[in-house]
């Protein structure tokens, strides 16, 4: 439990919404201040919701990470936005994030609308500022402040953490009187399979630059306790073609051997132990479309109520 002190202690759920690739997942991190979701250039790399939680002595904020508001062309793509919008009506606090960076976008807008039904007060948060000139953060702010009616707005850094202890006050400040809804060494209600699949799937983006990141589902299938200092688990990276598979492996099973060694090296200080990865890759055409694969692999559709005969 958190020390005694003179006012109330403050808790809940901080969700963090917009479109991909505005910076939702390292400002996710840098409000942590260590690493928890995983971070690439490539759009739409958050596919789940991913919750961080950081305790202090006056508050709890339970910080959500959505995937990025955009029009889903395939099952995934609908898995993604129903996970988002799924998350809203729990928030206690909205962060509205976008790329101050570059002019408001369709997703922007998109994202903004689907606010409207937000009971939560949203946040405008304009991330990248530390990449434009202050008129032209000025000119971005009125331009994303124009999309919707919001509690109030910071101009951030996530990458740099410029602003963010600012926002981060901000927001405990409107959090309301609550109990810890979680222990306070807890960083986050996922298991270890979710984490170590997350950090494997982020190595495969960043080490391959072909069409594979769309196309890539990382599942674990096994952890077992070797000894008391090392941890074997077995995942299996799926892919839907065989030139996919063949960029994963590379020659030699280099590639495979090298997106093995960098998740190594992220998994270890988060799970604070060793480990033994053991990487499969195989071939599951069109997954991506096909409903019982993605519940499988950790993506499922929202069902769908089913209609009442007539007597």
């Amino acid at each position: 439990m958190p020390e005694e002190k003179t006012g109330e202690f403050h808790s809940g759920f901080v969700l963090l919404w917009g479109r991909p690739n505005v910076g939702k997942s390292t400002l996710l991190n840098t409000a942590l201040g260590r690493k928890l979701a995983i971070v690439t250039a490539k759009p739409q790399t958050t596919r789940n919701r991913i919750a961080g939680v950081r305790t202090t002595d006056a508050s709890q904020m339970v910080f959500v990470d959505t995937p990025g508001i955009h029009a889903p062309h395939d099952l995934l793509g609908q898995y993604m936005l129903s996970t988002a919008r799924e998350a809203l009506p729990d928030a206690d606090v909205v962060l509205f994030v976008v790329d101050a960076s570059s002019s408001p976008r369709p997703e922007d807008e998109q994202g903004a609308h689907l606010l409207r039904a937000a009971e939560a007060p949203v946040f405008l948060v304009l991330n990248k500022a530390d990449l434009v000139s202050p008129d032209d953060l000025h000119s971005r702010r009125r331009a994303y402040g124009r999309l919707g009616e919001f509690a109030d707005s910071f101009a951030i850094s996530a990458l740099t953490g410029a602003g963010v202890p600012d926002l981060v006050r901000r927001i405990e400040q409107a959090l309301p009187p609550g109990p810890l809804y979680y222990p306070p060494e807890m960083v986050t209600d996922h298991p270890e399979s979710f984490l170590v699949a997350e950090l494997i799937r982020e190595q495969a983006l960043l080490l391959t630059q072909q069409e594979v990141p769309y196309s890539l589902a990382v599942v674990v299938e096994e952890i077992t306790p070797r000894s008391e200092e090392m941890t074997y688990i077995r995942a299996v990276l799926y892919v839907e073609r065989e030139s996919q598979k063949g960029i994963l492996i590379g020659e030699g099973g280099k590639m495979l051997r090298e997106i093995g060694r960098a998740a190594r090296a992220q998994a270890e200080p988060l799970l604070k132990k060793r480990l033994y990865l053991d990487l499969w890759v195989k071939v599951r055409p069109r997954w991506r479309r096909d409903e019982t694969v993605l519940a499988r692999f950790g993506y499922p559709l929202p069902r769908k109520p089913r209609k009442r005969r007539r007597k």
